[in-house]
């Protein structure tokens, strides 16, 4: 797999890990242009890590994924170590995602990318959880990749809904945080 730069990364071998479509990858950072360079950014469900290494590869001060998968967590040390700069921090939280968000609270994020294994109904509970930890800075935000079929997008108090897009059979939603 290919990154900003023109850079390759590593990847799971088989379908353990679902990598975000190149073309999405490219619609997400075209949103977020101007506002990578210098972010914290937070990578849930992070899988290869495809998406921290573009971010910081576009100039994210900070990058902080959570993966569940032992050998994903070991690949993604791998790629965001290639990408980084001395200047970068980043770190990789190995475990159940609810249980590492806690880990999170008190910290802050600019940009959080979300895109959990479709089918597993975490959804809700996360984006809860985001908001209860407060983890989205003031004028932070969030997106959220998934497949209309299987999840619908939802108003939540303290997150508002300012953007949907769809490529194919993968949509993407986009919050901020609500006044």
């Amino acid at each position: 797999m290919r990154i900003y730069g023109n850079r390759q990364i590593k990847t799971l071998p088989g379908e353990l890990t679902r990598p975000t479509l190149a073309k999405v990858r490219e619609a997400i950072f075209n949103v977020w242009q101007g506002q990578v360079s210098g972010c914290r950014w937070l990578d849930l469900c992070a899988g290869s890590g495809s998406m921290g290494a573009e971010a910081l590869c576009r100039g994210a001060v900070k990058v902080v994924g959570i993966e569940k998968n032992s050998q994903a967590c070991r690949i993604i040390q791998e790629n965001w170590q290639k990408v980084a700069k001395v200047d970068q921090e980043y770190q990789i939280l190995k475990g159940d995602l609810l249980k590492r968000l806690e880990n999170l609270g008190g910290e802050t994020f600019d940009l959080i990318y979300f895109d959990p294994p479709y089918a597993a109904k975490l959804y809700d509970r996360v984006l809860t959880k985001i908001v209860d930890l407060e983890l989205l800075a003031p004028t932070g935000e969030l997106a959220v990749e998934y497949d209309p079929k299987l999840w619908q997008p939802l108003e939540l108090p303290g997150l508002e809904l300012f953007k949907e897009k769809s490529y194919g059979k993968t949509a993407i939603t986009f919050y901020c945080p609500a006044d």
